[in-house]
């Protein structure tokens, strides 16, 4: 593999035609393909990541729900297959409740919604449908919605329908896009056009709620049509904040829902989400040294200008013809640019791209700016023209091509131009001499681009026969294979270690230089189409690449060996910019229109000023007045709060002494009833204790005397058995040893006692263990009885301490109220204390207010101000003191003095402009007598002048006598620049108004001249076009006399020929042929008269595109006459 390395940095596009192309990854990144990559852009940090892999334009999106998607149905539930009737599904998505699918078509086409309970097949030419029900279904038409009959009603059928959807099928807007929200959704509803719809509570339909509507573009060439593009996908960010809409001329656009909200009465306009694309196939691309800009044009018409340092779109604007090359200045301050109609050379300004010389190159598709930016070389057809920068002349043409040139690059130093086109040659030109030095010429190869070594010593060469070829010295060194390819731009670097290459399927190759023999190179899926141009920056850091899909993209090239690819910067980017002087004037113009608007609001602003002081400072006297009064009202409705006070202190104090009594007398009964019940709940507990003890000791004493007897008659009892079973074991062994000498009947007899013994013991021993069950059954009883006995004592023990804890809170409630009682004798005891110290402070507050109150009397401007008496006010400020207000009435009060201090400096300040205001009004009055002494004396003057009307000589004299008494010096000079000034600009707008209508007029006749040759050509191209089609029809006519002809003598027909061709009529005597004898001949005649319909068609298509090229005009004189007519006739004899 190749050490060299590109890395995409950022893309300037979008494919539009991509199913469902917008998709938001989450509040703040959206995701939308471009080129072959799928990328990730965050709105607010404005960075691109990319996702490779193949985009593919009819994918269909899989849509989640929460119990199913569409396409993959829920595994526990087998629904029945959805399959569209024609043609591809353009939308698809549930509907908000998660139950109903539909499916969105174009304006011709179907649409199926399928539910849990039914699915319908509807042909309409609907946007919309949902379904409600089994028998209920809602269809939308863009801008109302229209309910189908109840269950009540019969369904329509599929022929009224289709009857009922067809008077409306031309006035339908096509929708391509639908996105569904909470309130409901978002559709496109023709060009530049999206209606929100939101759902109506008191029934299940919806209704439009508001338009949105694409902006119009003031940089387009046809303004009012910008905004009529087609709305292709919409999406909503998962807050639904933010819509998101792609139209189908690659443009992103975003709108804020709050906004849309907002303007409810008129439509909403949604914005640029970054800025405008490119629209169309990007044909020329260009960059600069001194800034960091790049230069692209398009079959869109449009040259935009891009940062890519900061990811941006400096300038940007559309023409009438299409852009087909473009070139940047190395100062990044000039562009040429090859027009379909002109080459024009360009000013780069602040806001604008400006024309400055155009030249008559037409469709001009390589243009290229030399390294030092003196010269730049323009291809018109297959002659290359360069230009001077200087003098903007025209210093050599290159003749030499034989087909149309594709590609130009200079050597590093200008001395030298390298060339290749379509005629399989590559010229090297010496710019000096202007002829060619070295050249190789390969007529199987059709070249796409060229460029050269640093060294200037290695031309590299790409075209049509999937090879890159180095060319030094007129011959080809060798020739790199493309590996089933066909490369279509190349670029190396400035250092000469790495070269790129584009492909015709959109790929970008890495590879080092010198070439490798090998495939060893870094191949880029970047593109959707071949790739059109190609280029690095200045630095090396950056490699540009455009192509047919309208895409460019920014690679950072590097190398992992480290070969000194970058390449540092001595100088910064340059950062000026370029205004025209009438810009600079204009700005000064409005600078200085904007201060005298700023003088003019300024004295209006005093005056107004002035207005409001006289206003405020009647106002202030009124509120004087209104607050006096207040002021008297406050203190009598304070005297009789006082009052009130007074009352509710002494019901209060009593009230607390009730209350403190009570609470007295509740404590000593809580006191009494407590001791109580806690001498008789001890007296209960030592009673209950003694009982449990008591009972203890005689539960326990019965249970020793029941072991006792038990373990007594247990022992009786075995040793009786024992005894009795050593009796009867002594007697068998008697018995046994002498049973030999017992006679039988003897031994029968001891056999039948022993029996009998053995079964009375068996008796006993039954009846014994009966004794002992029963004995163990007693014992289990009494064990019972203990353990209820065991229970009672565990409850009573529960029962005790349970009423300790009782008497343990009853106290610490007691022990509570005490120290509460406790506390609030504290608490009286501090109220008393401060009541005291509250009184020794008003005693000397009581002087400070009388103090105050004498100087409120003697600095009281008004004398019908009431007095105050000194008991009541010491009772009521004792009152605001009690009640925690005098520091108001002292703020209050303070407040007052600095009010008279401010009403005092303004009367003075209103004084005092008084005083200024009648001084300029005196100075005015005198000002303006002088002018009238003036005026009288320069009209007694002039009636004496008129006396000399008679004598011109004196009355010229009087004249001037008049003028110079009475005109200024200064009033003459400054007319007299005046005047010089005005002649200037005149005479300056005339000559450039002459120069203007002089350029015209040349323009005029010379495109009158074009004009005319071109008229002339398709005159004649027309004149021989009608002659070969009157031939044709003479040919038709006679074939058809033919036919007929062999017809009637065949007797085929029995018709009568037309009167054209009118001969003899076939004899009736003839026998009759079988028609098939002549079925060959008449299939034949038929092809042939079709091959002529469709020729004659084919030269009607290229006469209308003829009339369609820009300055070809229609013949308005000459009419092609139509076959129609002959054709069905002809239609009607053969049949």
């Amino acid at each position: 593999m190749s050490a060299v390395v590109a890395q995409s940095l950022h893309v300037f596009g979008l494919r539009s035609h991509v199913a469902n192309n917008i998709f938001y990854f989450d509040e703040q990144i959206i995701i939308f393909p471009s080129g072959n990559y799928c990328v990730k852009y965050n709105v607010d940090q404005k960075w691109q990541k990319f996702i490779p892999g193949m985009v593919c334009a009819t994918c269909n999106p899989i849509i989640p729900t929460p119990r199913m998607s569409a396409g993959a149905p829920d595994s526990h539930q087998a629904l029945p297959q959805l399959t569209p009737p024609e043609k591809e599904t353009s939308q698809l998505f549930w509907t908000s409740p998660s139950l109903h699918l539909a499916v969105e078509k174009g304006i011709i086409g179907w649409f199926l919604a399928h539910a849990v309970t039914a699915s319908f097949l509807l042909p309409s030419r609907m946007h919309l449908l949902e379904i409600v029900s089994v028998y209920r279904v809602c269809c939308f038409f863009v801008s109302s919605l229209i309910e189908f009959p109840p269950v009540s009603s019969p369904l329509p059928s599929y022929e009224q329908m289709v009857a009922a959807s067809s008077h409306s099928q031309m006035s339908m807007p096509q929708v391509f896009a639908i996105a569904a929200y909470s309130k409901g959704f978002a559709c496109s509803a023709g060009p530049g056009r999206v209606l929100l719809f939101e759902k109506m509570e008191e029934k299940d339909v919806y209704r439009e709620s508001r338009e949105i509507r694409l902006p119009v573009d003031p940089q387009s060439n046809d303004p009012s049509q910008s905004d009529k593009q087609d709305i292709l996908c919409l999406c909503f960010s998962p807050s639904e904040e933010t819509l998101v809409a792609s139209t189908s001329k690659n443009q992103l656009y975003s709108i804020t829902m709050s906004l849309t909200e907002i303007s409810k009465g008129e439509a909403a306009h949604f914005e640029y989400l970054m800025y405008p694309l490119h629209s169309a196939s990007i044909t020329g691309l260009a960059t600069c040294i001194r800034k960091p800009l790049i230069a692209t044009c398009s079959l869109d018409r449009s040259v935009r200008i891009w940062n890519y340092e900061t990811n941006t779109l400096e300038l940007y604007k559309e023409y009438q013809e299409e852009a087909y090359s473009i070139s940047l200045h190395p100062s990044g301050h000039f562009v040429v640019v090859g027009f379909a109609d002109k080459l024009r050379l360009m000013n780069l300004l602040i806001d604008d791209i400006r024309s400055f010389k155009e030249y008559s190159v037409r469709g001009s598709r390589e243009c290229s700016f030399s390294n030092g930016g003196h010269l730049f070389a323009a291809v018109n057809g297959n002659v290359i023209h360069i230009y001077t920068t200087t003098n903007l002349e025209n210093i050599l043409s290159l003749k030499g091509h034989t087909g149309k040139i594709r590609s130009v690059v200079w050597n590093a130093d200008d001395s030298k131009l390298i060339s290749g086109g379509t005629d399989g040659a590559v010229y090297e030109w010496n710019l000096s001499t202007g002829k060619r030095e070295t050249e190789c010429v390969l007529k199987s190869c059709s070249y796409h681009c060229v460029t050269i070594s640093p060294d200037a010593k290695i031309i590299f060469a790409v075209g049509t026969d999937y090879t890159l070829k180095e060319i030094a010295d007129s011959s080809i060194l060798r020739e790199i294979p493309a590996f089933d390819v066909i490369y279509t731009a190349i670029a190396i670097s400035h250092s000469g270690r790495m070269m790129f290459v584009g492909t015709s399927v959109g790929t970008i190759r890495a590879m080092r230089y010198p070439l490798p023999l090998q495939k060893e190179f870094n191949e880029y899926q970047a593109h959707a189409g071949p790739v059109t141009k190609m280029l690095l920056t200045f630095d090396d850091q950056f490699l540009l690449t455009t192509a047919e899909d309208g895409c460019l993209f920014t690679w950072k090239v590097f190398d992992k060996d480290g070969r000194g690819i970058k390449r540092e910067r001595e100088v910064g980017f340059a950062e000026e910019v370029l205004v025209t002087k009438t810009d600079m004037e204009e700005k000064a113009q409005v600078m200085l229109e904007l201060k005298t608007r700023v003088e003019e609001l300024k004295m209006e602003n005093e005056y107004q000023l002035r207005l409001k002081d006289m206003n405020y400072s009647e106002k202030i006297k009124e509120l004087t007045d209104k607050f006096l009064q207040e002021m008297e009202s406050l203190k009598t409705k304070n005297q009789v709060l006082r009052t009130e006070k007074e009352k509710q202190d002494v019901s209060h104090h009593e009230h607390i002494e009730e209350l403190l009594d009570k609470q007295s007398r509740e404590l000593q009964d809580l006191e009494s009833c407590n001791n109580q019940k806690l001498l008789l709940e001890y007296e209960k507990y030592q009673e209950l204790q003694l009982k449990s003890q008591r009972m203890q000791e005689e539960y326990e004493k019965q249970l020793r005397d029941n072991d006792e007897t038990k373990s007594q008659a247990l022992e009786e009892l075995t040793e009786f058995y024992e005894a009795k079973l050593q009796e009867k074991t002594t007697l068998l062994e008697e018995v046994l040893t002498g049973s030999h000498a017992v006679p039988p009947f003897h031994r029968e007899r001891n056999l039948y006692l022993m029996g009998e013994t053995f079964s009375s013991l068996q008796k006993e021993i039954e009846e014994r263990t009966n004794d002992i069950e029963t004995l163990k059954g007693e014992q289990v009883k009494l064990q019972g009885v203990i353990k209820s006995l065991e229970k009672d004592i565990q409850g009573f023990k529960r029962e005790i301490q349970e009423r300790d804890e009782t008497i343990q809170d009853k106290e610490k409630r007691i022990y509570d109220l005490k120290k509460k009682n406790q506390e609030l004798g504290k608490f009286k005891f501090v109220l008393d204390y401060k009541i005291k110290e509250l009184k020794k402070q008003i005693e000397p507050r009581e002087n400070e207010i009388r103090v105050m109150k004498e100087q409120i009397q003697e600095n009281d401007p008004w004398p019908q101000r009431v007095e105050i008496h000194s008991h009541s006010l010491t009772k009521w400020v004792r009152k605001v003191l009690l009640g925690g207000t005098l520091r108001q009435m002292e703020a209050e009060l303070e407040h007052f003095h600095k009010q008279n201090t401010q009403l005092e400096l303004n009367i003075t300040e209103l004084w005092q402009k008084l005083r200024a205001t009648d001084q300029e009004m005196r100075r005015e009055r005198q000002k303006e007598r002088d002018l009238e002494a003036l005026v009288k004396r320069f009209k007694t003057d002039l009636h004496n002048c008129v006396a000399y009307i008679q004598e011109p000589r004196l009355l010229k004299e009087k004249v001037r006598g008049l003028f110079e008494k009475y005109v200024q010096r200064a009033d003459m000079v400054e007319i007299a620049g005046l005047n010089t000034d005005l002649q200037q600009e005149y005479s300056r707008q005339r000559e450039h108004l002459e120069r203007n209508l002089a350029t015209l007029k040349k323009k005029v006749v010379k495109e009158g001249e074009l004009h005319r040759a071109d008229y002339v050509r398709i005159m004649q191209e027309n004149v021989s076009l009608i002659t070969e089609i009157n031939e044709l029809r003479r040919e038709l006519k006679f074939t058809r006399s033919q036919v007929y002809d062999l017809e009637a003598a065949l007797k085929l027909t029995k018709k009568v020929r037309p009167q054209e061709v009118s001969e003899t009529e076939p004899s009736k005597d003839m026998p009759s042929t079988a028609p098939t004898m002549r079925l060959n001949e008449q299939e034949e005649t038929g092809r042939i008269i079709e091959m002529q319909r469709l020729e004659i068609q084919r030269l009607r298509d290229q006469i209308q595109e003829q009339e369609q090229v820009t300055g070809f005009h229609a013949l308005t004189g000459v009419r092609l006459p139509s076959l129609s007519n002959s054709e069905a006739d002809f239609e009607v004899k053969t049949n």
